[in-house]
């Protein structure tokens, strides 16, 4: 395919890392001079072009600009009918998107993580699953979101990833602090959060974790007696109503 990135930032990046390999033509733009130029040394097939090129030169565009600087951006720029849009911003819904690249379809949002780059990621995605999978999906999982709502309120819970992240970078500094191996502690704390729960649902998995008096079911009633859930809930609610 000839796909073409508008704002080259660190999520398009990996995005181009995750499909370079397919041989597809990619063009990537100058915004983002330091990353679109390592993107272009890495790849034989990724050049580097102003805005207007890489509409020029691609049929499939991905849109990674700042939502509040896209309007002003792409009303600047002369789309095609019979390109194809996926657009990466978040705070711009597909609809809206639609709305900035006419007579260009905005075809699908999705919103990748970095993880995209080597594969194994999540991707949460509303419109044309049929497009996506092919870019993505033999590589990674796709989750088909069927509405504007749904992605907002799937935006909002993904945000759980930082915390859940911090508490075992706290937990490796804690550990760190009583063996001599730091890096295996840290190592060993990520492959037991992620292999659990990859291998079950998060309840089935509290639930077998549940021994009477075990240190899991007494770690987590320890922190659920701090109001950990219930912190948790108001801080996405937060989010959800933007306050």
């Amino acid at each position: 395919m000839r796909i073409g990135i508008l704002g080259t930032g660190t999520i398009t990046s990996a995005v181009v890392h995750g499909i370079a390999a397919d041989g597809h033509q990619i063009t990537v733009s100058e915004r983002g001079t330091d990353k679109s130029a390592a993107l272009a040394k890495t790849y034989e097939n990724v050049t580097v072009a102003d805005n207007q090129t890489v509409l020029d030169n691609t049929d499939i565009v991905f849109l990674g600009l700042m939502a509040e600087a896209a309007p002003a951006i792409l009303s600047a720029l002369t789309f095609r009918s019979d390109q194809r849009i996926i657009t990466v911003m978040a705070g711009a819904t597909l609809e809206e998107a639609d709305d900035m690249v006419s007579p260009a379809t905005a075809a699908a949002i999705m919103m990748p993580f970095p993880s995209i780059a080597t594969g194994g990621s999540a991707i949460m995605m509303q419109g044309d699953a049929d497009l996506i999978e092919t870019l993505f999906g033999a590589r990674n999982q796709i989750f088909k979101l069927r509405s504007a709502e749904e992605m907002s309120a799937y935006l909002c819970a993904q945000a759980v990833l930082s915390p859940v992240a911090r508490m075992v970078d706290d937990a490796a500094r804690w550990l760190a602090a009583r063996v001599e191996d730091q890096a295996q502690g840290e190592m060993f704390l990520r492959h037991l959060v992620t292999s659990g729960l990859e291998a079950s649902t998060a309840a089935s998995l509290i639930e077998a974790l549940n021994t009477p008096g075990g240190y899991n079911q007494r770690l987590r009633q320890h922190m659920e007696a701090a109001g950990t859930g219930a912190t948790l809930n108001e801080g996405l609610t937060k989010l959800e109503t933007g306050s």
